[in-house]
């Protein structure tokens, strides 16, 4: 099965961002035939993503996440900012306690490691809620690496994903309210399974930080 470890924004932190969302959809760039918009308990941060487990593995890789969760201990984070993956992938951004953000996730794909399975670096390069995605379209001429990365290119952008960056450009300043992250959940992702194609969400365990 298809697994990763997730931090989860609490209900306020997710209605912040709803509301955030919902101004941006009813502006010029925020049409739904521009974006696919990913569903509300969908959303999550990625910490580390394994890919196919076998299912021989999953009982010692949730024993191995319980004990990076019970070695780290809570931290604040917050929703801020936006960008665009691959010109397709909008997301919003993470502050806050950042570097334990990393931490988390560097030593969550370290415990796949030691089972031999290879967590998918990207993950964890860059903190962030992915909040939609591209209809299908052409990808704007002239656009460089930059915005894989989560900055504007160099070219002038046009048709959808042209509305992508739009979106990013209206997002920016967006900031959410601080919360405490105080577990950490491990999910079964199975794609095309979900609402409107989307990929579906289980999560099987959940473990609390600090023991």
């Amino acid at each position: 099965m298809r697994l990763f470890v997730a931090v989860t924004p609490p209900a306020a932190a997710l209605d912040h961002l709803d509301l955030a969302l919902a101004a941006v959809r009813r502006g010029p760039a925020g049409p739904d035939d521009v974006v696919r918009w990913s569903a509300r308990d969908s959303w999550h941060v990625t910490a580390a993503f394994y890919g196919e487990v076998p299912d021989g593995c999953v009982p010692a890789l949730i024993e191995r996440l319980g004990i990076v969760a019970a070695a780290t201990a809570p931290y604040e984070l917050e929703l801020r900012g936006a960008g665009v993956f691959s010109h397709r992938t909008l997301w919003v951004g993470v502050g806050g306690d950042a570097g334990r953000q990393r931490a988390l996730a560097a030593a969550a794909a370290a415990a796949g490691e030691e089972l031999g399975i290879d967590p998918d670096g990207r993950a964890r390069a860059r903190a962030h809620l992915t909040v939609g995605r591209a209809r299908v379209g052409s990808r704007p001429p002239g656009r460089g690496a930059g915005a894989s990365r989560g900055r504007p290119g160099s070219g002038a952008p046009d048709g959808r994903t042209g509305g992508v960056e739009a979106l990013v450009g209206a997002l920016s300043v967006y900031v959410g309210p601080a919360w405490r992250v105080s577990e950490l959940t491990v999910q079964r992702s199975e794609p095309g399974a979900g609402r409107g194609g989307g990929p579906r969400y289980t999560v099987l365990h959940t473990a609390t930080l600090g023991g």
